[in-house]
């Protein structure tokens, strides 16, 4: 059993914690936020995260996982530390490192024995010489210690079983012997091992987000030119998919990305390609291309409706994904300033993520109900594909609206299905549908 310090309780951090912790090993998840970690201690989970609360309470009752916001109580005793803060968007797409150069201060001033740092949050490339060097600047006298870059690829919604069975686990490192002790922690998980340098390991994980953003990206330009063409963006999909070189991942035609990881990875991405001298083109395209997304949802009701001013339109889902209450970067924000730009009162019904949004989306009428939301809508807009939608009982819901107008953002539904119910029904890149 070894002794491991995460630093941070978001999505990353404290799910890389309370699995470690599954995994057999004593791990104290630490945050400077002492709210959040007096809501942990009385087992108030700061995120959503389907299995996290069970899990966490699982190991705290074993005696393996605790929480404090003492960095001289964390690194007591412990071997490895894990850098796990948030890095969000700067001004100009830029990572704001202010919370790991914070936490990489707080490492050095409170170390007493030789330690392995690992950076899980993602960092801009030259992040791991850049710690090293807070560290060895800012301790009060010389200790050994090596940095070592471990990405993560969690996804929301299902993060425990992606650290739990991972496609592989990246290492980067200039002293190998460290990143082959991190390697130990992981093979727990049997999944391939990379040990690399540095800054190759942290381009990997934005060169990872970067493609797959770019796939989702590319799959909704394919689905406008299906709708044009008359063709079914779900068959296309479905048939690029089956060659291996592909794959049908990430290939769900809809509203575009959102999210911690997408927009922010691939905006840092951009910055340093730009402050490198290289140029970006396909980063910036596949940016521009997932923003009209936003604008297209708005332009499709509109055209459905005959225009929006005075109507009531109602949101199903505002998360930017199923199985999390995430807003960050949803496209429910700028679908909902969008229509009530063009006159339009909103109602919206999400399963989680309404105590978020509420913050964000000010002038939206939440609903714990979807067919109370529904009452009176002139039309429904599925933004978040949460598997109850699939449940809805869709005549109910017809029965509850003024007009029976669905633009089904997600391709949730069944267009035949949805017209022989009576809806005026859309959805994106449906071919021949869309032009009946």
């Amino acid at each position: 059993m070894e002794q491991i310090c995460v630093i941070g309780v978001g999505y990353v951090g404290l799910v890389t914690g309370a699995c470690f912790a599954d995994l057999g090993n004593r791990v104290i998840a630490l945050d400077v936020n002492e709210k959040r970690i007096e809501g942990l201690k009385q087992g108030v989970m700061p995120i959503y995260e389907p299995g996290l609360k069970e899990l966490v309470e699982r190991n705290v009752r074993a005696g393996r996982l605790f929480f404090t916001t003492s960095y001289a109580e964390a690194l007591k005793g412990t071997g490895y530390v894990f850098i796990a803060v948030g890095t969000p968007s700067g001004v100009n797409g830029e990572a704001d490192m202010q919370y790991v150069a914070a936490a990489a201060r707080s490492i050095a001033e409170n170390m007493t024995a030789p330690l392995i740092i690992v950076n899980k949050s993602t960092v801009p490339v030259g992040t791991g010489d850049w710690v090293a060097d807070i560290v060895r600047s800012a301790q009060p006298r010389p200790l050994p210690f090596s940095v070592v870059s471990c990405p993560e690829f969690l996804r929301e919604g299902t993060a425990i079983a992606d650290f739990m069975n991972p496609h592989r686990t990246v290492l980067g490192s200039l002293d190998r012997q460290a990143a082959e002790k991190v390697a130990q922690l992981h093979l727990p998980l049997n999944a391939p091992i990379l040990i690399t340098d540095l800054r190759t390991a942290e381009m990997i994980k934005y060169a990872s987000n970067a493609f797959l953003a770019t796939k989702i990206s590319f799959i909704n330009e394919i689905a406008d030119i299906c709708e044009a063409l008359g063709a079914d963006v779900r068959e296309v999909a479905k048939g690029m998919g089956y060659d291996k070189r592909i794959g049908p991942a990430m290939l769900e035609a809809g509203l575009g990305w959102g999210g911690s990881c997408f927009p922010k990875d691939v905006k840092a991405l951009a910055y340093m390609a730009e402050e490198k001298g290289v140029p970006p083109s396909i980063l910036k395209t596949v940016m521009a291309t997932n923003y009209e997304r936003r604008r297209m949802a708005v332009r499709k009701v509109d055209a459905m409706l005959g225009g929006l001013n005075g109507k009531v339109i109602g949101l199903l889902g505002l998360a930017f994904k199923p199985n999390t209450d995430d807003m960050r970067e949803a496209p429910s924000i700028d679908i909902a300033h969008g229509l009530i730009a063009g006159g339009a009162r909103l109602r919206a019904y999400d399963p989680v993520a309404m105590e978020n949004a509420r913050a964000l989306l000010p002038a939206v009428d939440m609903f714990d109900d979807p067919y109370v939301m529904a009452k009176g809508c002139d039309a429904l807009i599925v933004v978040t594909e949460w598997n109850e939608f699939k449940q809805l009982d869709l005549k109910k819901l017809k029965r509850q609206m003024r007009t029976p107008v669905l633009f089904d953002g997600r391709n949730v539904y069944d267009p035949v299905e949805m017209r022989k119910l009576g809806f005026v029904y859309q959805g994106v890149g449906r071919g021949y549908e869309a032009k009946e």
